[in-house]
């Protein structure tokens, strides 16, 4: 069966070699007999299994040795919580950039647990441009400072030569739909977090990056399962992790290493990103809503201006052998996900069918 270029948000495509590696071990693991869906996460199957994994993404990220990495549940939303009542431990008072829905959900729940400030926010034109901010705004002693990395609704990035400097207040990033597209600098960081279900696995796994010394300074009302030192003194074992979807991560991980790491990875995504934009940009129909300087190149976002010419190209994209490129419900349009793993063959497709429907509709 032929397969569609999937360019949706999340879940969205995974590298056709991963799938197939994942399909042979499908029925037994190595020598084990089983499926990783069926072996004990207490195995030594699984533990070489997830010592892998965490070993590929501190690698692939450079993460340097004073940061735990943990293999959680519940999204990237559960973080939402997760981070104040971890890290609102001295002041209780946390910073925000509100740049797209996720950063403004995650700061309404910190608001929830502390006292939570908007530093900045581009919410006044529809969340198109990552504001310029000045540091004498930031609260010299909040506990920490938080941005979404790249707004996968309205298609917009820091990029790495953008974040805010925080200084000696942990930067916390929410990088679910950016996580190894780019080299990032995991130093400027505290802490960053990441759903799986768009650029590294399945649904089901949210990737934590966290400094250290940030760990075990909890709330007293927090959850066990929300305490981040749980989960580092358990090795991610506290209960049972989402054991295959950690095993996908292995793979793509694998992957990723094996095309030349991240840094072989962005420059793959950048010259998608720049063919995709460039046509639009030079196209008497389409437009991109978002400023180019801050455009993401996981997620491009492109409307005709006509609803009913948007909802026509989507209904015939489909046909044309892509799926998932209705806009997000909130702000309609378009959207292409590009993810590390959508090949260039699918931009160059997605661009004839634009040039075809042009030619039709303009």
């Amino acid at each position: 069966m032929k397969r569609v270029y999937n360019f949706s948000a999340g879940p969205s495509c995974l590298p056709v070699e991963v799938l197939q590696k994942a399909a042979d071990e499908m029925v037994s693991y190595g020598d084990s007999g089983m499926s990783v869906m069926e072996m004990s996460h207490r195995s030594s199957y699984f533990k070489d299994i997830l010592a892998e994994a965490k070993s590929l993404y501190k690698e692939l990220m450079n993460v340097p040795d004073n940061y735990e990495i943990l293999f959680l549940q519940g999204g990237a939303s559960t973080q939402f919580a997760m981070v104040p009542l971890n890290l609102l431990s001295k002041s209780n008072k946390a910073d925000f950039m509100v740049t797209g829905s996720w950063a403004k959900k995650a700061y309404q729940e910190s608001a929830r647990y502390g006292e939570a400030k908007v530093i900045a926010s581009s919410e006044d034109k529809t969340f198109s441009y990552i504001p310029k901010v000045d540091s004498k705004d930031f609260t010299p002693d909040a506990d920490f400072f938080h941005i979404c990395v790249n707004n996968t609704i309205y298609g917009s990035r820091f990029r790495p030569d953008n974040l805010p400097d925080t200084g000696d207040v942990p930067l916390v990033g929410d990088m679910s739909s950016n996580i190894l597209s780019e080299v990032y600098d995991v130093s400027k960081f505290g802490l960053i977090y990441a759903g799986a279900q768009k650029n590294m696995g399945p649904a089901g796994v949210t990737a934590v990056i966290i400094r250290k010394d940030l760990i075990g300074h909890a709330k007293d009302i927090t959850p066990t399962m929300l305490n981040y030192k749980i989960h580092a003194d358990n090795d991610s074992c506290y209960n049972t992790p989402p054991c295959y979807g950690i095993y996908i991560c292995k793979l793509v991980y694998e992957w990723v290493k094996a095309k030349g790491g991240v840094a072989a990875m962005e420059k793959i995504n950048k010259e998608k990103a720049k063919k995709l934009y460039d046509f639009i940009d030079n196209s008497k129909l389409f437009t991109a809503p978002v400023v180019p300087e801050d455009r993401s190149i996981m997620n491009v976002t492109f409307v005709t201006g006509s609803d009913e010419l948007d909802a026509l190209f989507v209904k015939e994209s489909k046909k044309a052998g892509m799926e998932n490129l209705k806009g997000h419900r909130s702000i309609g349009g378009m959207r292409a996900s590009i993810y590390n793993a959508m090949p260039m063959a699918g931009i160059d497709t997605l661009i004839d069918f634009m040039t075809k429907f042009e030619k039709e509709n303009a």
